[in-house]
This record gives structure tokens, sequence and C-alpha cells, in this order.
């Protein structure tokens, strides 16, 4: 067994030297890698990773040197998705925006050219994440863990999809990888790689592009802040607040609400009633002004100038600016020299009167 490790170690050695068409293979599990390799490629040379994995953890880090063509940042507001150009062992850094609240994965759709359907098995994709340090474009030494490796399919398209949050809705299906792993935002930046599983690589590897597209994956959600204003003359008294019927004990802190109309209702016996409807977008934040109605009513008057107006049978002092009344009944009266005018009025709460006194001169025309 010594001497077959000794061996395995010269192998690994030999095909990870600078310059060579085969980079190390990683230390995690290319078992899907192998199983997709036609028979025509020597057996002798997929013994060496294989037997390499049952020598190594999985989670461990592994030293990388790298070819970093490009990076690419990602955010709620790229959502039309960054491409880049890439070779076999050339690699992306992806960096992701702190503010993930609308951010549930990544995507990164693998476009190949119309020639790689004649080189199946020859190149994987790789990804990793937790790097020492922050990649930078050009040739990187990094120490990273390999969170997903396998042989690029034979097809055009591949998408694969990080999922950055453990309640995350994001499957699997016949045009999507799904990665097992939650890549925790702490541990980005991720970098993405292409490399060669084969031994030899024609002119036709060597000169393939691929694109790289990266773009977030939003939740269906938006978020509703409510801000409140008080109207001066009567300062925080209480109200209920519904979004959709349900009671919102905190309307003034960010609320996410899954995308599309909402109803908002404000319920007071203090202040008007408010009620309107709202579109909450995908990704975004919507603010609501609520300015608050105070439901005093009030009473203005306009009389001539020696004018005596009694409100409830007590002296009122005319104004033309509105003033506040109680709710209720009243009793309203008039004088004007010996003329006197008295009227029962009822004041509802949220309601404005304005009470002019009038004279009326009829002209009558007789034969």
């Amino acid at each position: 067994m010594s001497m077959f490790r000794a061996a395995l170690a010269v192998n690994h050695k030999r095909v990870s030297e600078p310059g060579s068409p085969c980079l190390r293979p990683p230390r995690r599990s290319v078992v899907a890698a192998t199983s997709a390799v036609p028979h025509r490629f020597p057996r002798a040379f997929f013994i060496v990773p294989t037997a390499f994995l049952m020598l190594t953890n999985p989670l461990d880090a592994e030293d990388i040197n790298v070819h970093i063509v490009d990076i690419i940042d990602v955010s709620k507001e790229t959502v039309q998705g960054n491409s880049v150009q890439l070779s076999y062992n050339d690699a992306v850094s992806i960096t992701l925006d702190p503010d993930i609240r609308f951010i549930q994965g990544i995507e990164l759709e693998l476009n190949a050219p119309q020639i790689f359907l004649n080189n199946q098995g020859s190149l994987a994709a790789v990804i990793y994440s937790k790097p020492d340090k922050t990649p930078v474009k050009g040739s990187s030494e990094l120490s990273v863990t390999q969170i997903n490796m396998n042989a690029l399919e034979n097809k055009i398209q591949t998408i694969y999809k990080i999922p950055v949050k453990k309640n995350h809705n994001l499957k699997s299906t016949p045009y999507a990888i799904v990665l097992s792993s939650i890549v925790d935002p702490q541990n980005f930046p991720v970098v993405f790689r292409i490399i060669p599983i084969i031994r030899e690589m024609n002119e036709e590897l060597r000169n393939m592009r691929f694109q790289l597209t990266v773009k977030p994956i939003l939740s269906n959600e938006g978020a509703v802040k409510i801000n409140i204003r008080y109207p001066p003359t009567l300062q925080n008294k209480p109200y209920t607040t519904l979004i959709d019927d349900t009671v919102i004990e905190h309307p003034e802190e960010e609320r996410f609400l899954k995308e599309g109309e909402h109803h908002l209702m404000l319920i007071s016996n203090d202040y008007r009633n408010e009620s309107r409807r709202f579109i909450l977008e995908r990704g975004k934040t919507m603010e609501i002004n609520l300015s608050l109605q105070d439901l005093t009513p009030l009473i203005f008057f306009e009389t001539p100038d020696n004018a005596k107006i009694f409100l409830d049978n007590i002296a009122f002092s005319a104004s033309t600016n509105p003033k506040p009344i109680e709710a209720g009944p009243h009793e309203i009266k008039i004088q004007v020299s010996d003329y006197t005018i008295i009227k029962s009025v009822y004041i509802r709460k949220g309601k404005t009167y304005r009470i002019s006194f009038t004279v009326n001169l009829d002209v009558s025309e007789e034969d």
C-alpha cells in the first residue's frame, strides 16, 4: 500500500506541473467527472483522481493556481446578468453584495460553442468558496474549498444555481443544477473554473471559448415601509394598521410581502380612516407616506362686522379661520341689531363647517 501511495504522489505531481494541459485534480470527488468520460481515454489516467479521493477529506481546503479573467459583482440591481468569455483553465471570481434581503441564490449560465458537442467528457466545471484572500485579475494562488465539480454534459447550455439562504425554494430541473451546499455570504467570493479532465488537449479544445453569465436569483418578494406623519394639533393618538386584513404591529418597520397587489388600511377613532391599494415589485422596497388627518371638526363664520355670534348660548368670537368644535348637536345664534337667527346643527367628525349670515331682499311687482 505504501508503494501505491508513493506512485500516486508521483503521478499527481506530474500532471500538476506548470504548463501541463491537465491541472491538478481537486481534492474533492471527481467521480461525476470521470463517469461521463468515453472509454477511449487511457484507464490508468482516471485511477489517479479516484484513488486520491479515498485518501483525502472532501471538505479540506486545497491550494489552486488559477487565471482570473474577470470579477463579477452580484446584487439585486444586476438582475439582467453580467457575462464574460473564458476558455479551459480560466476562472471567474464572483462577489456578492452584503444586502441579500431579496436574493436567495446566484445563477451561473454556461454556454458552450456548437463544436463542444464533439468533445464530450473532456472538460469539467468546478466551483469553489472560502478563498483565503480576495482574488484579483490575472494569476492567483488561492486556498479554497471545493463545493461542486462535474463533467460538462454534452449540451450547449448548463445552468448552476448556488443557494445563499437556508429557506430558498430553488429546485433542480433537467435544465438546471442546484448545488446541495448553501454558500454563506461570508464565504464569498466564489470562484468558477473550467478544467480539462483528459490528458491530451486537441487544438479545438484549446481554442474553445465559453460564455458565463452570472445574475442573482431574487425571491418573489418585495418590501413595504409605512411612514406616519401626525397632524400638528393631534400627536401620537392610537390607530390600527392592517395589510391584507392582517394587523401590523409596527408599520414603521420594513415588512416583506409577496410581489403583487396589497391592501393597506388605517383605522382610528382620532384620525380619519385611510384605505389604499399598492403593488409591490420583486426585489424592491416601497415607502408609503401617510399624513394622518385630525378628525376634530372645524367651524368658521362669514358674518357682518357688527354681528354677534353665540354657540350654545355662549359668545363666540367670529373668525374667518376655522376653529375646532366638538362633534355632536349644537345651537348657533347670530344677532345683527334687532335681527336674530337661531339654527340647530349636528357637527360630525372630520368635517369643516362654514356658517354664513345672509339677508335676502325680496322684490315683487304688482299691476
